[in-house]
C-alpha cells in the first residue's frame, strides 16, 4: 500500500516504473520526476488502463486520497457494466460540446451574421445589449440546457432596474439567438418561444413633436440662437430641413453627399432594417440645407463624418447630443419635442399647411409607400416633385422664423399641390 511519504521519497530512475497501491491503482514515475496515477482494469474481456491525473497534494494535483476515491468510482461504474475510459471520453466530449455550443458562442455567431445587414450604429447597440444585459447571465450556459424560466430571469433583472424598453429589446434578441440555434441544429426546441407576456408590456406612445406653426417657429429661432458647438447646432438646424431619422442624420458621411446636385443618398445598409429591401434612399437638399453643409465642410470635411464625435472623430455624434441641446434650449424632449419629432412636425405641416400630396411626404420620410397593386414605390419616383417640395418646405420654415422674429401672426396661404 502506498503512503504519501513513500510517494514523495520515490527514487528517480532512467526509465519509467510503477509503484502499486491496491485494486489495480498504481503510480507511474517518470524520469523527469513527474508521477501519474493509473488504474488497470478489465472490461468486456479486455485489459485497459485509465488515467486518473497527476500526483499532487494541492492545486490541480490528485492526492493519494482522491486517487483512491476515483478508483472506487471507476469500480462502481464497472459493476454497472460501464467502461470508465469510455465514460471519461464521453464526459470530455460533452464538455467541449457545451463550450462550443454555449449561449455566448452562438450569440456571437448570430451577431456577426446579423451585423452584415445592419447599420454600424445599430450593430454596436446590439453588441452593447448582449455584453451588458444578456451574456453575463446566460453566456456560459450550454444553449440546449437553457429553460424558459432562466431566460425570463435574465429579462426580470433588466425590468427590476426600470429599463423596460431594454428588456423588450433583450427578449427579441434572445428569441432570435435561440431561433438561430434551432436553425443551425444546436437545439430542437426554442425555449424563448414561451416568453411572451413574461414582462410588462410597453406603453407605446408617439415621439413628442411640435406641429403648430407658431410654436415650431419658436423652436427654429431657438436653434439659430443656440450657443453650443457648431457641429451640434448645424445638425439641429439641418434636422427640420431634411426630417430623416436622427441616427441617419448624425451618421451622415461626406461620401453620401453630392452638394453640386443637392442630393444626399442614404445607403441601403444604413437604413432602418425593415426598409432595407427598398434600396438606397435619395434625399433632395434645399438651398438652405446645402448652405449649412458647405458652411461646416471647412470644419469637418477633412474626415469622413459630417458630424464627428468630439472625442472620436471616426464615430458620429449621438442623437442624445441633439436631445440634450433641445433640453438646454428649454424644450422637454419627453413631452414637448425630441429630435425624432422633426419627422412628425414635417409630415403634419407639409400636409396641413403646404397641402403636399401624402405619398410624396411618405416617400421623403422613407416610409413604405405602396401603389394600388400593393407594390412598393421606388425611392427615386417623383424625385422632381420631391425636390420642389423640399425647397418649398425650407422656404416655408424661413418664413416662419421671419414672422416669429417680427412678432407677426403666422399664417399659411400656400396653394394645394
Amino acid at each position: 500500500m502506498l503512503t504519501d511519504a513513500k510517494i514523495k521519497n520515490a527514487e528517480i530512475r532512467d526509465k519509467p516504473y510503477k509503484i502499486g497501491d491496491s485494486g489495480g491503482l498504481h503510480l507511474l514515475v517518470k524520469p523527469n520526476g513527474r508521477k501519474y496515477w493509473r488504474l488497470k482494469y478489465r472490461h468486456a474481456g479486455k485489459e485497459k488502463l485509465l488515467s486518473l491525473g497527476v500526483y499532487g497534494d494541492s492545486g490541480a494535483g490528485v492526492s493519494l486520497k482522491n486517487a483512491r476515491r476515483k478508483r472506487d468510482e471507476a469500480k462502481e461504474q464497472l459493476s454497472k457494466g460501464i467502461d470508465p475510459s469510455l465514460a471519461k471520453q464521453q464526459l470530455k466530449a460533452q464538455f467541449y460540446d457545451n463550450q462550443e455550443n454555449s449561449f455566448s458562442v452562438i450569440a456571437n455567431e448570430w451577431h456577426i451574421k446579423k451585423s452584415k445587414s445592419l447599420a454600424a450604429t445599430t450593430a454596436n447597440r446590439q453588441r452593447d445589449l448582449l455584453e451588458n444585459d444578456i451574456l453575463p447571465y446566460l453566456g456560459r450556459r450550454p444553449i440546449k440546457e437553457l429553460d424558459t424560466f432562466e431566460l425570463v430571469g435574465c429579462l426580470n433583472r433588466i425590468v427590476d432596474r426600470g429599463a423596460l424598453t431594454t428588456a423588450h429589446k433583450a427578449r427579441q434578441a434572445i428569441n432570435q439567438i435561440c431561433k438561430y440555434a434551432k436553425q443551425t441544429g444546436r437545439i430542437k426546441f426554442n425555449p424563448a418561444n414561451d416568453m411572451e407576456g413574461s414582462i410588462p408590456p410597453l406603453n407605446k406612445s408617439h415621439m413628442p413633436a411640435i406641429t403648430k406653426p407658431a410654436e415650431f417657429a419658436e423652436l427654429l429661432v431657438a436653434i439659430d440662437e443656440y450657443k453650443g458647438t457648431h457641429i451640434v447646432r448645424t445638425a439641429l438646424a439641418l434636422a427640420p430641413l431634411v426630417f430623416q431619422r436622427p441616427g441617419e442624420l448624425c451618421g451622415m458621411e461626406w461620401s453620401e453627399l453630392d452638394l453640386e446636385a443637392a442630393i444626399w443618398t442614404i445607403p441601403q445598409q444604413k437604413k432602418k432594417e425593415r426598409n432595407q429591401i427598398e434600396g438606397d434612399h435619395v434625399v433632395p437638399l434645399s438651398t438652405q440645407s446645402v448652405a449649412l453643409l458647405k458652411d461646416i465642410q471647412c470644419l469637418t470635411g477633412h474626415g469622413s463624418r459630417v458630424f464627428p464625435n468630439q472625442r472620436d472623430h471616426s464615430r458620429p455624434i449621438g442623437t442624445e447630443a441633439l436631445n440634450k441641446a433641445l433640453r438646454i434650449m428649454g424644450f422637454d424632449t419627453k413631452t414637448q419635442h425630441c429630435t425624432h419629432g422633426f419627422r412628425a412636425s414635417a409630415r403634419t405641416m407639409l400636409d396641413e399647411q403646404l397641402h403636399i400630396r401624402l405619398e410624396w411626404i411618405e416617400q421623403q420620410l422613407a416610409h413604405t409607400v405602396k401603389d394600388p397593386l400593393g407594390r412598393a414605390y421606388n425611392r427615386t419616383k417623383h424625385l422632381p416633385e420631391r425636390i420642389e417640395m423640399m425647397q418649398r418646405w425650407a422656404d416655408y420654415l424661413d418664413r416662419l422664423k421671419s414672422q416669429s422674429l417680427a412678432g407677426n401672426v403666422i399664417t399659411a396661404d400656400f396653394k394645394k399641390v
